[in-house]
């Protein structure tokens, strides 16, 4: 037997980028080989979940958890990954707040279905057939995952020990953690492996808090590199978002849309985005105030992009 450490990686509801992204440490992956053996990833090699059944519990040292939990197959996995697991970490912004497939808990289930199997432009369903749980053919009966009503973050099912943020996590945030697993000087349990104050402390563009008459999307100006994205009307949201990206989106001339989570002490990062844009705005009246508020196309899924589901909304409220 080999006195690596035992890792394990899973995909669930996410787009996979996460799992891309374990590569993008380039050859620190020779680190990783170092000190563990990898014992289960679907991903890449052929493993089955009964091979993780039939692990011994705390059997394997670190699992890395990508995506959020959206259907009973989802949290299965989860509970049984948290079983065998010493240590679970929930590996970027789908595990870690629900991320983008989070928004479709602006809808119902019912309303999703009916989008996807009926509704688009390319769905060829005459007979209006919806995905079931069961349904019996001639080999016998077919079984799926019920898909939930909603989205939940990996730590809204089981009980999570770390979080690397980020869609994906970058290279320099997955081998900080393999560091620290690696040398055995994790931090306290519950912490968000990044940083602490906003993406705004790591940004090297000139803030001048100024005052803005107009709100533009991101396509209708081109931003000048050295100029706050804010100050030029664009909402970024860098003044709400944990640091530890190194500001790697607005280097490269684009707006800060969220991914590493609501940055230490800001309880709901849609809240406090309201209250930092409301700060700037040059509004003398009402009809000024409504126009710039127009301007603002889908504010919740601007400002919840990646965090819906762990948010003070949580999705559609019946």
């Amino acid at each position: 037997m080999s006195n690596k450490l035992k890792f394990a990686f899973y995909w669930a509801c996410s787009c996979g980028g996460c799992e891309v992204a374990v590569l993008d440490i380039h050859e620190k992956i020779l680190d990783v080989i170092k000190i563990a053996d990898i014992v289960f990833w679907p991903c890449a090699m052929d493993f089955k979940y009964t091979d993780v059944e039939a692990m011994d519990d705390k059997s394997i040292d670190v699992c890395f958890f990508n995506g959020g939990i959206r259907n009973s197959e989802h949290e299965h996995i989860a509970k049984l990954l948290r079983q065998k697991s010493k240590t679970l970490i929930s590996f970027g912004s789908c595990a870690h707040l629900g991320g983008v497939p989070g928004l479709a808990n602006f809808y119902k289930t019912s309303e999703l279905f009916d989008r996807a199997y009926l509704e688009t432009e390319s769905t060829d369903n005459p007979n209006k057939i919806l995905p079931k749980t069961k349904v019996n053919v001639p080999e016998g009966e077919l079984e799926l995952p019920k898909v939930f009503e909603r989205l939940r973050a990996l730590h809204q099912v089981v009980d999570v020990d770390y979080y690397l943020p980020g869609c994906p996590p970058p290279a320099n945030t997955i081998a900080k953690a393999v560091e620290l697993i690696a040398t055995g000087k994790l931090p306290p349990k519950g912490t968000v492996i990044a940083g602490a104050s906003s993406v705004c402390d790591e940004c090297s563009r000139d803030r001048k808090e100024k005052r803005i008459s107009k709100i533009y999307r991101y396509h209708e100006i081109t931003p000048k590199f050295e100029e706050c994205l804010f100050d030029q009307g664009i909402i970024c949201m860098g003044p709400a978002t944990r640091s530890g990206c190194e500001g790697q989106c607005t280097t490269t001339n684009i707006p800060c849309r969220g991914c590493f989570g609501p940055a230490e002490g800001v309880a709901d990062i849609g809240s406090k985005m309201i209250s930092a844009l409301a700060s700037v705005l040059d509004v003398e009246d009402e009809a000024t105030a409504q126009k710039m508020s127009d301007e603002v196309l889908d504010p919740a899924g601007l400002m919840y992009t990646f965090s819906l589901p762990t948010s003070m909304l949580k999705g559609k409220r019946d």
